[in-house]
């Protein structure tokens, strides 16, 4: 109890003893516990108990100050050591890290491939390796980092003390990866289910985009408090930051093209109140935690279920109401269709990065990634570190501890690359894939979270109570189907093959319901908004044209 009062709690959450209770056993653990479940005192206990230094591994640059901070509040000495640092703020962290003044040390999966950095560490007493957003580790999570694929050789290098791989989402089998990646041969798993009863679910069927910009600008006026609107693309985000300015709306702009020094301003803007609304893609991401936020739009469908929940979940971390809404329109299909196909690399990428780094290493320069770029400006950042990553995973290409790189053999053949282009097969499939769930999320008639639920692993989950399809349930399909026998069916069917006139856009009607106009055909479902706003969903069979 003492303890715990350091960090201002009376007791642990549901799932906390048990992931504590298993490290202080030794035990190397996986814990998946919900958006704002209370992950980081899984660790932040165990490192006051043990005699040593507790490791901290996290993509969350960000947030590593506020940790720091805060821990000292509690009377826990606490060190970072990432890329932000200035060189004395550095050297004093290294100094106290060598004098195992800190009992909790934060840093990167980066910096763990600093030769000089891991000698530090290898002198210290390690109680306990954390993993923090370890579904990064799982070429099957939505967000894969190739350095997190580094951390199974630095639990070696730093002798293997216990691991606990910390995340909000994982399915079956990114937590089957996160225990292969890291190479552990035993891991209890606790995972606290991803229900968050204060988050209300709803889909609002849109016929365009300026339909959905409209929504979103009534969404905004409508719900009290701050909230946030993602987008798939820049451009998408700039149109509904300049629309919210314009009806005079409180709003802050946040994307990967603006500058650092404005990022952090808009960052700082919303996280303190002074903007109300925050309008971003997902580089507006992990560790975002504004916890009175009441409301998270998204105007354009995400890749997957997990991007889905991770950036919906945003919403609500005090425990309050709080609304998660999706503006659904079938062209945004496209969009994630159009990401998917330029994520991965092809033989003639593959090609260029080779010729590329040896045209680094001819000029006598570090073949770095920065130095790589340089020579392939069109293929972009994120796509090189991408193929990299797949030359690397095929044997082609090393990766120095100082982060240069170089070939394993001069020589490779068109045969050899087309080889190597075929491993990320599954991975493109296992996408294509999630984005099929994603839209079945969006034009399914059960409990929401039920479908999210499914998502993860819990078939075994009822209903919510408090998503749209919930309250207002779409009509059930025995009696949406009107009495025909099953030749006018099938004559009716062939009919409708030559032509339509039940299309996005059309007037049609429904029985038992008013004139309403068409959002969205998909298969034998059609998808109607009626004149109060209310959205609801057919069978084809149930609606006539006006």
């Amino acid at each position: 109890k003492n303890m715990l009062a350091n960090f201002g709690i009376r007791q642990l959450r549901p799932g906390q003893r048990e992931v504590i209770e298993s490290v202080l056993s030794g035990n190397d653990t996986l814990a998946i516990m919900p958006t704002g479940g209370g992950k980081s005192l899984c660790y932040q206990i165990p490192a006051l108990v043990m005699p040593g230094t507790t490791i901290v591994v996290s993509p969350l640059i960000s947030l590593m100050k506020d940790q720091v901070e805060k821990l000292d509040e509690a009377g826990i000495e606490a060190e970072q050591v990432n890329s932000t640092l200035k060189v004395a703020e550095e050297e004093e962290a290294l100094e106290n890290i060598q004098t195992s003044h800190s009992e909790i040390v934060f840093t990167t999966p980066e910096r763990l491939r600093d030769r000089e950095f891991m000698h530090q560490l290898q002198q210290l007493h390690i109680d306990l390796l954390v993993v923090d957003e370890a579904h990064c580790i799982s070429q099957w999570g939505h967000d894969f980092r190739p350095a997190y694929l580094e951390l199974a050789d630095a639990i070696i290098e730093l002798g293997n003390p216990p691991v606990l791989a910390l995340t909000a989402t994982a399915t079956e089998r990114v937590i089957e990866d996160i225990h292969t990646q890291l190479g552990l041969k035993k891991m209890r798993v606790f995972n606290g289910g991803i229900f968050r009863p204060n988050l209300h679910y709803r889909v609002l069927q849109t016929g365009n985009e300026e339909e959905k910009i409209e929504r979103a600008l009534q969404l905004v006026k409508e719900i009290p408090g701050s909230g946030i609107i993602y987008t798939a693309t820049v451009k998408a985000a700039q149109a509904i930051y300049e629309r919210l300015k314009q009806a005079g709306e409180s709003v802050a702009l946040y994307h990967g093209r603006l500058k650092a020094s404005e990022r952090k301003e808009s960052q700082e803007l919303f996280m303190s109140g002074n903007v109300r609304v925050m309008v971003a893609t997902n580089a507006f991401g992990m560790g975002i935690d504004k916890p009175d936020t009441r409301f998270v739009i998204h105007f354009q469908t995400p890749a997957n279920l997990e991007a889905y929940y991770q950036e919906s979940g945003r919403a609500g971390r005090d425990g309050e109401a709080a609304q998660c809404i999706l503006l659904y329109y079938t062209g945004d299909k496209r969009i994630q269709q159009f990401f998917l196909a330029k994520h991965y690399p092809g033989v003639e990428e593959l090609q260029s990065v080779i010729q590329a780094l040896k045209a680094v290493s001819e000029a006598e320069q570090p073949a770095s990634l920065e130095n790589i770029l340089v020579r392939l400006p069109d293929l972009g950042k994120g796509k090189l570190k991408v193929t990299l990553q797949l030359l690397r995973e095929s044997g082609l290409l090393r990766l120095a501890r100082n982060g240069t790189y170089r070939l394993a053999q001069q020589d490779i053949s068109s045969e050899t690359l087309e080889q190597a282009a075929q491993v990320y097969e599954a991975w493109q499939e296992h996408e294509r894939e999630a984005l099929e769930r994603m839209i079945g999320y969006a034009q399914s008639g059960f409990c929401r979270w039920k479908v999210l639920m499914s998502y993860f692993g819990d078939e075994e989950f009822g209903h919510c109570e408090i998503c749209d399809n919930c309250l207002t349930p779409p009509i059930p399909v025995e009696e949406m189907v009107p009495a025909e026998s099953h030749d006018d069916g099938k004559r009716q069917s062939a009919e409708r093959e030559e032509v339509d006139p039940v299309c996005v856009g059309s007037s049609v009607t429904v029985p038992k319901y008013d004139e309403g106009r068409v959002v969205a055909v998909e298969g034998n479902q059609v998808t109607v908004t009626f004149p109060d706003n209310e959205t609801r969903t057919f069978l084809r069979s149930y609606v006539s044209p006006a």
